[in-house]
């Protein structure tokens, strides 16, 4: 076959495409979603500082007083003082607490468990009528009836969040588990791999991506959890400082601790989106 005179003296001919330019569309490609990040990352701040402005003149010309619609500048005064008091520091190390610990018991049970859901058709069978009926009761009725029963402290704040994250991790996890080919399965047994084997190098590379989906979505519904358990019965906390400023009418010590809240759920966000990326970096 003859070669263009062009491709001969720009390297090797593959296809009649030299390798500069069948590398020309992943740069193009790598360059067009470079250029979109960095858009992103500009419109990000853009966003934030027209919500504040947005949020200002609502305050100003709403004719609403500061102690019922604070400014952003006023809210943040009392953010600089709860911080400087170590007010605020200390009721999200006790939220912060109570949300890892329930994170913790929700993902272990509900993993565990569903494991054997994935694995035993008849045990589903059997639990999952109790299951659903117990995600149609909402956390907000179970919430009073858990600090009656387990007092106002730590444990109840840590089993209301294990509950409302209980449901999505269990679902993820048997979907996850269900997903794995059987074809691969049937590969597993011909090889004689030991169940340990297919649960380490077969289900849990598999059912991963859509457990972490989960897990995700429990880290946030975590923060809820606990502050459902501090607003139910609690002296210490972002739910009781949200208690407590609402009930002294202090507005901008409840936006304090909202965004704090906010904070702390996307912090749990993100450590589970880069858990994510570490652990899933063989797909790459």
């Amino acid at each position: 076959m003859h070669v263009p005179e062009k491709f001969l003296f720009s390297g090797l001919y593959f296809n009649g495409i030299t390798p500069r330019a069948r590398a020309f569309p992943a740069l193009a490609a790598r360059g067009f979603f470079a250029m979109k990040s960095m858009r992103s990352g500009h419109l990000i701040p853009i966003s934030i500082l027209l919500a504040l402005l947005f949020w200002e003149l609502l305050a100003r010309f709403s004719g609403y007083p500061p102690f019922i619609l604070p400014g952003p500048a006023l809210v943040w005064q009392r953010f600089l003082q709860t911080l400087s008091d170590g007010s605020l520091l200390r009721h999200t190390l006790v939220t912060l607490e109570e949300v890892l610990l329930g994170l913790a018991l929700g993902v272990i049970t509900a993993t565990s468990l569903g494991y054997a859901l994935a694995k035993f058709d008849w045990l589903e069978r059997l639990l999952s009528p109790y299951i659903v009926a117990s995600q149609s009761v909402p956390v907000v009725a179970i919430a009073p009836l858990l600090v009656i029963w387990f007092g106002a402290g730590l444990v109840s704040k840590v089993l209301i969040a294990a509950l409302i994250v209980f449901f999505p991790v269990l679902i993820n996890t048997i979907v996850g588990l269900r997903s794995v080919p059987a074809g691969l399965r049937d590969l597993m047994r011909s090889l004689q791999a030991t169940p340990w084997q297919t649960f380490r190098l077969l289900e849990v590379p598999a059912a991963l991506p859509v457990f972490l989906a989960g897990l995700r979505v429990g880290a946030t519904l975590a923060v809820i959890g606990a502050v459902v358990g501090e607003f139910v019965g609690a002296n210490r906390g972002l739910g009781f400082l949200v208690n407590l400023g609402r009930g002294m009418y202090d507005t901008a010590l409840v936006f304090v601790a909202v965004f704090a809240l906010i904070t702390l759920a996307m912090l749990l966000y993100g450590a589970v989106a880069l858990l994510e990326t570490h652990l899933l970096a063989w797909r790459e």
